[in-house]
């Protein structure tokens, strides 16, 4: 049996709030410790107005300039009118992933009834994976729960190593 190299994958966060700052966004925060604690990098934790082309533009830039991994965005997935995050996911990514937002709103249903409130999609822009996540801190935790685990094998499979 062969010994696979073990992946640690990159990370960018992108906190999309009209109410927040960066020193109050308590779920993006949230996150970057989680990364940390399974020992990953997060190259950038960056905050946005909910306008979808704000986001889109976000998600490009750690997708593309900061060459992340994952790009976790936290915040407006909801049904607000104001929540367009899976929108701007969707006007710059190629490619739908949509098992890792199943799995998300799966978890989260043991938790809680709300969550099938969520609109959070997975997307692959080349080889980075886009999630939206929400922006409650307790319900971003709990999301990512759900699929941190298969995180370094997609990243992995992005990268060419198959399966």
């Amino acid at each position: 049996m062969s010994e696979r190299k073990a992946v640690c994958p990159s990370f960018a966060i992108i906190t999309c709030s009209d109410t927040r700052d960066l020193a109050s966004d308590e779920a993006g925060q949230a996150l970057e410790a989680l990364i940390a604690a399974e020992g990953w990098e997060c190259k950038s934790h960056v905050l946005v107005k909910d306008d979808r082309a704000s986001i889109a533009e976000a998600i490009v830039a750690a997708a593309d300039d900061i060459k992340a991994d994952v790009v976790l965005t936290c915040g407006g997935s909801g049904l607000s009118l104001r929540d367009v995050t899976p929108e701007a996911t969707q006007d710059v990514c190629e490619r739908n992933v949509p098992g890792i937002a199943e799995a998300m709103r799966a978890h989260s249903l043991q938790i809680t009834p709300f969550a099938m409130l969520s609109r959070a999609l997975c997307m692959q822009r080349g080889r980075t994976l886009v999630i939206n996540l929400p922006g409650s801190t307790k319900a971003a935790k709990e999301n990512w729960e759900g699929i941190v685990s298969a995180l370094p094998h997609a990243v992995s499979m992005m990268a060419g190593a198959g399966h």
